[in-house]
């Protein structure tokens, strides 16, 4: 499979099996992790994390995608994925909170709904802004303690993506309220 994003229909891609592998590796999912994953496409990340996680809650917006995914998943033994087709802005309310949030689309802005969504604690991997679809330059940071719970990771030159991670601080709560 050559490194590229292939196209899935409805104007979509399937992310590159680098990108995937990076998101998940930056996402350090733990065996007892309950992750919200937005964006489930083909469900080849679902299908990752379920290998990782306790439990996988993932969002597609487009129902064909999503039900495709679901019988996917299924015949793979994935049962410790839910997938539900809505809106993934909204994330999951419902099963909320998580110990990890990953989004596979690109948005401008972090949709808050999912900040709100993540546990103390807790961490989220996402593609955002204008970089994402254009490329920007490489850059790395780490978390620290000044209660800015948003930490740019890493930006590539490049078409493909700028990652940003969102760390709560363990038990502080700090954070939009």
């Amino acid at each position: 499979m050559p490194n590229i994003p292939l196209p899935i229909g409805f104007e979509k891609t399937i992310s590159q099996p680098f990108i995937v592998a990076l998101m998940t590796d930056l996402l350090d999912v733990m065996a007892d992790d309950s992750v919200l994953e937005i964006g489930t496409g083909l469900g080849y990340q679902a299908a990752v994390l379920a290998q990782l996680a306790r439990k996988v809650y993932s969002v597609e917006i487009i129902e064909e995608l999503g039900q495709k995914a679901k019988q996917r998943l299924r015949q793979q033994g994935c049962s410790n994925v839910e997938l539900k087709i809505a809106n993934g802005y909204h994330g999951w309310p419902e099963h909320a909170p998580f110990d990890k949030v990953i989004v596979t689309a690109a948005p401008d802005l972090i949709p808050l709904p999912l900040i709100h969504q993540l546990k103390a604690g807790g961490k989220m991997v996402i593609p955002v802004g204008a970089a994402a679809h254009s490329g920007g330059e490489t850059r790395q940071r780490q978390n620290d303690d000044e209660g800015d719970p948003v930490r740019p990771v890493l930006s590539t030159r490049g078409e493909w993506i700028r990652l940003v991670i969102s760390w709560w601080r363990i038990g502080s709560g700090a954070g939009p309220q």
